[in-house]
């Protein structure tokens, strides 16, 4: 059972309690990501995340992380586009010393020059890394152009340029605009004592400073067709199709959820069946959806030989006609169907997968999670449901497209097989195709 209170400072805390387990998972959710960024701060929200783990005033960082390592437990963190996340599992006895690194991190970190200029280097590091991994980069950059105009485009890592700039006081003046008590929620998932947690929390998570609670941001689209060519001397083309898809919880995110398993979701999904099995053209193809407050998308992509990649490009778009054309039968949307509801209900059996349910569900949603009711929303999606929903995703407005790797030679062909399927599927809008050299 689920149950939400709120602290004396007003911080709200989300709880949830798990029989036959000895490991408890505390997580502090906070409003801020890349989201609320501009283009001077772009990748604050990731870099603060890094220096809350460098020391505080009453723990260096090699304490911090000797601490935590001597229990057994687990610390981290994680920034996306909507908030950031800091967390920390550990056995059920030990949840005092969770709740005690937890807030300390949060209220006490000193964000010393000299730590700041050496993480510096680290999170560049870092930009160059996801560089280097020509998959992220397809993904990236299709969503860039998807949500181009709009705060979801920019990157949660930040520039080279943005990191290399920032200073101690940045920190301290993001923290004090979106780290308030209103922004913040702790979730707790486990094995606890329900009023010990409860004192625990009252007395470490002194937060005083006050703001403003940040709605859902409302991002207005240009519709359109846009395709980005990124050229990198690698061995495979990475191609990346994003469409869009429907915010968190709606009746439409679950029958999205189900079209994804069927055309990229599992290894007997339509495009897996048909790009490797059938023809063996790709190692890797799929589907993945990407779900915000208030927007969302479906991004289909395949890695495959750069001999291959226009082949394996008509493909992508033939089983997405297909779909459009027939939709799923009945066999098939059943066993999808069935298939995400066990995928979900085994991705749930951790303190830790609880703890990120109902954090961000309260976080970002304002509602408590309920398990049930997700399942329910799977069970209810009916394949009508599924009909109408794919022109919505393929017959829309707006479409982008990556394609990463050796793409000189096949730039042209390739974005006519694209341009093409825009004209017979997509709505009016225009057309903005550009290729950039990878340094």
């Amino acid at each position: 059972m689920v149950e939400t209170i709120i602290l004396s400072n007003g911080t709200r805390v989300v709880m949830e309690k798990m029989d036959n387990v000895r490991s408890v998972s505390v997580g502090v959710w906070v409003n801020a990501g890349s989201e609320y960024e501009d283009e001077k701060t772009s990748g604050i929200s990731h870099f603060l995340e890094h220096m809350l783990f460098k020391g505080t005033t009453t723990r260096d960082a090699k304490m911090i992380a000797a601490q935590m390592d001597a229990v057994g437990g687990n610390m981290n963190a994680f920034t996306a586009k909507e908030c950031t996340c800091f967390y920390a599992k550990v056995l059920d006895e030990d949840i005092e010393l969770a709740v005690d690194m937890l807030s300390d991190i949060m209220l006490r970190s000193t964000f010393e020059p000299e730590q700041i200029e050496r993480e510096k280097g680290v999170i560049c590091d870092e930009i160059y890394m996801t560089e280097d991994n020509p998959e992220d980069v397809a993904f990236d950059t299709a969503l860039s152009k998807f949500f181009e105009g709009t705060t979801l485009e920019r990157p949660i890592l930040g520039t080279i340029d943005t990191v290399s700039s920032f200073c101690r006081q940045d920190f301290f003046d993001y923290m004090k605009l979106h780290y308030s008590a209103e922004n913040m929620v702790i979730a707790c998932a486990g094995s606890f004592d329900r009023d010990k947690l409860v004192e625990l929390l009252e007395k470490y998570f002194s937060i005083e400073q006050r703001g403003e609670y940040h709605e859902a941001m409302e991002h207005i689209h240009s519709d359109g067709f846009r395709c980005k060519f990124v050229k990198k001397d690698i061995e495979q083309v990475h191609i990346c199709l994003t469409f869009p898809g429907f915010s968190l919880g709606t009746k439409e995110y679950y029958a999205l959820a189900v079209l994804s398993n069927a055309l990229g979701g599992s290894m007997s999904s339509r495009l897996f069946q048909t790009i490797r099995e059938e023809y063996g053209l790709a190692y890797s193809v799929y589907t993945y959806p990407t779900s915000y407050r208030s927007v969302g998308a479906l991004s289909v992509y395949a890695g495959c030989g750069e001999k291959q990649a226009s082949e394996v490009l008509k493909l992508m778009l033939k089983e997405l006609d297909s779909i459009i054309d027939s939709g799923l039968d009945e066999e098939e949307f059943l066993r999808c169907k069935q298939q995400l509801k066990g995928s979900f209900i085994l991705g749930m059996e951790s303190t830790s997968a609880h703890m990120n349910a109902i954090g961000k569900s309260l976080l970002l949603q304002n509602k408590e999670y309920s398990q049930e009711a997700t399942i329910s929303g799977i069970e209810c999606v009916t394949i009508e449901d599924v009909e109408k929903i794919i022109p919505m995703l393929f017959s829309s407005a707006r479409f982008a497209a990556a394609i990463v790797g050796r793409v000189d030679n096949q730039c042209e062909d390739m974005q006519k097989e694209l341009e093409k399927w825009w004209e017979k599927h997509g709505q009016a809008g225009e057309h903005l195709c550009d290729a950039e050299v990878a340094r």
